[in-house]
């Protein structure tokens, strides 16, 4: 399987249980790219309904993709999307670069 990566950012390869693992994780360009989020621009829009508790499907509309999910909790503050996304919830929505 190929790494994708859809913010284009730096990647670290690690070698776990004889596989190769490509992660963004732990790499400096993602520590500043989170470090960075709150300069970013944003959309405003609101959870409507069939849409609630599934940042997954909120990433695909903006982002054309569901992995961008966790960026959308992490900028909204949401530890959990089964409970911090309900319909008529106002959510920031980082435009990327």
């Amino acid at each position: 399987m190929n790494y994708f990566n859809h913010l284009k950012i730096g990647s670290n390869e690690y070698i776990h249980k004889s596989k190769r693992i490509v992660t963004s994780c732990n790499s400096n360009e993602l520590q500043a790219y989170v470090n960075n989020l709150d300069n970013f621009d944003y959309e405003i829009g609101v959870v409507p309904a069939g849409f609630e508790h599934r940042a997954d499907l909120i990433s695909d509309v903006f982002y054309g993709t569901p992995t961008l999910d966790w960026m959308i909790c992490w900028v909204n503050n949401i530890d959990d999307p089964f409970t911090g996304l309900n319909v008529g919830d106002t959510l920031k929505i980082p435009k990327l670069l």
